[in-house]
């Protein structure tokens, strides 16, 4: 556990009683701060209660006498499209409203690290799509290296329930916007930005706002080294502002669009070939073909982020590029389940956008395509691209003929549950097709999340190999 510097003697109060708030309630407890908990959900107090935390109704006049900090779960608005309730209270007091994540970094530091020969590393990581299979890889390059490592945040274990990192630890983050928005300290060492497209915008009131919540982890404090993907106007924009000029190499572009030149650091992917460039020259290649656990251009590049980011700490190329090789892929992405008669089955149950849909459209040819769900805004035109690649799609949800309209020239079966999706795709699917769940849509009209959505594609493929 990381003990909350620098609260003791504090009442701190925690809204949200989900993995973080629970987790930073005990780090600021063991951090000695006198700690009021409080959720809208009943029976998270009454487990908070049985745990032997004091629940204190903080929507109540007068809630925040004397509390020195409000610490608020990712998943409670606190700005768009409404702050919830406590927040509001909290502020007209004058209290500040911080995370799990702002208490990780101010309290990671202590005064063992006088003692290390070589101090302790963060490497944050954050943009759209990607952000989990990047965090993995580097944790699986760095252990494979021999580094102590552990993988926090939107993945993995809460940040506050890591052990302290020791003599050249590395800590592995993976934030959301929902984290990097309010967290009052974001210190990285090394700060990573995939890539950019529209999702969460009711959260942060439109794409500015979503991409000046991911901005905010490279411009509050500053990384030693900043990993920025450059395939959209707000990667370009983003490596710009943080560059002193084109020789910069603090600044690393990655791209798999097209060949980066000019005299800095870049690592880019193009035709299946990772290649990495300094002050003009090729000083690496690695042939992303022959890596089973990373198929397709999205996987490309999370491959090439992974590899800059490790190459900030000095591995060498051809260890990096061996860890790949025995990188095994995270479950629900671009996951093969089963391959039958000639037939490949990939679960890709966390393409919940149509970005990260399209990604995995383009990663295949003549694909059986299971989609649809909880549609999010901007419609399923940015998919048209991939669709080129897809024999049939068999649409799931309790909107499923809606969602089907937005798929023009291809050929549509309305299944609505997953049992049908799966029983329709493998019977008609033939030798060298590939049956794909890609839902380029939430999961929230039919599960709780798009684990358990993909669990349930797995059931049902297997229940018929």
């Amino acid at each position: 556990m990381i003990r909350v510097q620098g609260m003791a003697g504090l009442r701190v109060a925690v809204l949200g009683l989900g993995r973080s708030g629970l987790s930073a309630a005990r780090a600021l407890i063991a951090g000695g701060a006198e700690v009021l908990v409080w959720d809208d959900n009943p029976p998270a107090r009454d487990a908070a209660l049985v745990a032997g935390l004091t629940v204190t109704d903080l929507r109540r006049a007068g809630a925040f006498d004397d509390v020195a900090r409000l610490i608020v779960s990712p998943g409670i608005p606190h700005l768009y499209p409404s702050p919830n309730k406590v927040i509001v209270v909290a502020q007209e007091a004058g209290v500040p409203v911080d995370n799990d994540i702002g208490l990780f970094f101010r309290s990671l530091a202590t005064p063992d690290w006088n003692s290390f020969d070589q101090t302790p590393k963060v490497i944050a990581v954050t943009g759209s799509n990607g952000k989990s299979t990047t965090s993995a890889l580097i944790h699986h390059v760095l252990s494979e290296a021999g580094k102590p490592v552990q993988l926090a945040g939107n993945i993995g274990r809460g940040v506050l329930d890591i052990d302290p990192p020791g003599d050249g630890g590395v800590v592995v983050l993976e934030l959301s916007s929902y984290q990097t928005d309010l967290a009052r300290a974001l210190t990285p060492d090394v700060a990573v930005f995939t890539n950019l497209s529209p999702d969460h915008l009711d959260r942060h009131a439109g794409l500015g706002g979503y991409f000046a919540a991911k901005r905010r982890l490279f411009s509050e404090g500053g990384p030693d080294r900043a990993v920025i993907g450059v395939d959209e106007d707000e990667g370009r924009y983003l490596a710009g502002q943080l560059s002193e000029g084109p020789g910069d190499d603090r600044v690393i572009r990655i791209s798999v669009a097209r060949k980066l030149t000019g005299v800095g650091w870049m690592v880019f992917a193009r035709k299946g070939y990772l290649s990495e460039y300094r002050k003009g020259k090729q000083v690496a290649s690695i042939d992303l073909r022959t890596v089973p656990g990373l198929p397709g251009r999205h996987n490309h590049q999370n491959a090439c982020a992974a590899y800059a980011a490790c190459r900030t700490l000095g591995l060498a190329p051809r260890v990096i590029e061996a860890a790949f090789h025995s990188f095994a892929g995270l479950p629900h992405r671009s996951q093969t389940v089963a391959e039958k008669n000639g037939v490949r089955i990939v679960n890709d149950s966390k393409a919940t956008n149509v970005d990260a849909a399209l990604q995995a459209l383009l990663a295949f040819d003549n694909i059986r395509w299971i989609c649809g769900g909880l549609e999010k805004e901007g419609g399923l035109s940015g998919l048209a691209p991939g669709l080129q690649n897809v024999r049939k799609a068999y649409v799931i949800g309790r909107e499923a003929a809606q969602f089907a309209l937005g798929l023009e020239g291809v050929e549509v079966e309305i299944c609505t549950t997953m049992a049908r999706a799966v029983d329709c795709a493998m019977t008609e699917a033939e030798p060298g097709e590939v049956v794909l769940l890609a839902p380029a849509a939430a999961s929230f009209d039919q599960y709780d999340n798009f684990e358990q959505r993909g669990e349930d594609f797995i059931s049902e493929v297997r229940a018929r190999l």
